[in-house]
């Protein structure tokens, strides 16, 4: 059992070791066995994708920018199956700071914008909150930071 109040901070970069997927509009949008996790003190684990693992075409830059104190700026990305958009719907840094450099060439994705998001044969809750985007497993142990009232956590 992991306990996210045992993660670092600033976070923790660490291969992802179960395998990533990613559903959307009835298809597998990213499978990945290389991705990376994120773990940072109150939040359940954020999921970094390669690019070269998402769909060709699935993403598409979206308006607005965000600013990690420990990443960096990140960009959002519009997630497109189809008929199928979802605004804003995973994230990225093209520059991340130094010490998250592997990040660079890998997106989020909001669970919760997503149809289904697996860790093997799992499939994950989302983080409360529409901003954090952190990946729920039934090994993880909370409270986790992103509802009503948590913000100065």
């Amino acid at each position: 059992m992991e306990n996210v109040w045992d993660y670092p901070r600033p976070p923790a970069l660490v291969p992802c070791e179960r395998r990533v997927r990613i559903e959307l509009g009835g298809t597998t949008i990213a499978d990945s066995t290389a991705a990376l996790r994120v773990l940072e003190t109150s939040h359940p684990p954020t999921i970094y994708v390669p690019l070269a693992d998402v769909v060709d075409g699935v993403l598409r830059p979206a308006a607005g920018r965000s600013f990690c104190e420990w990443k960096g700026s990140a960009h959002y990305y519009d997630v497109l199956v189809g008929e199928e958009i979802r605004e804003r719907a995973a994230w990225g840094y093209a520059e991340p700071v130094a010490r998250y450099a592997d990040l660079r060439d890998h997106a989020c994705f909001y669970p919760s914008r997503m149809d289904a998001c697996f860790l093997d044969e799992e499939r994950v809750l989302s983080q409360e909150g529409d901003f954090y985007g952190g990946w729920i497993t039934a090994d993880q142990q909370g409270p986790f930071k992103g509802g009503p009232g948590t913000l100065g956590w």
